[in-house]
């Protein structure tokens, strides 16, 4: 058991919250990246987000990707914990990733996608 998060890519018309499906590409898979994790609860929350976050997928859109990208860069993902959630703080390796998928995700807005964010613990 653990963090196990999830970004993944489905055109903007078969995107559907309720259903995961083979219309749905992943662009990444992180564990137990309980910083970024907590980045993305605190988004999830500021657009209204009010369940226990597990399992819940949340929409990123560019402006969403462009604090993200500054938060990284700037060494500013909220420290967070969680019983299953592990002990890996960021650090110069899982920038380049989270960058890495940030390039990849802003592409695929671009060429019309939906990029979502889900996580399980």
């Amino acid at each position: 058991m653990g963090l196990d998060m999830y970004a993944f890519k489905v055109k903007k018309e078969d995107f559907n919250f309720d259903r995961k499906d083979d219309k749905q590409e992943e662009l990444m898979y992180w564990r137990k990246h309980h910083d970024l994790h907590g980045w993305m609860e605190q988004l999830y929350v500021n657009k209204g987000g009010t369940e226990m976050f597990n399992g819940i997928p949340v929409v990123l859109s560019l402006d969403d990707l462009d604090l993200l990208e500054r938060d990284i860069k700037n060494w500013n993902l909220p420290h967070t914990t969680g019983f299953f959630f592990g002990n890996n703080p960021p650090d110069e390796d899982s920038n380049e990733e989270d960058l890495a998928f940030i390039s990849k995700a802003r592409e695929a807005i671009n060429d019309g996608f939906e990029v979502i964010y889900n996580s399980s613990w």
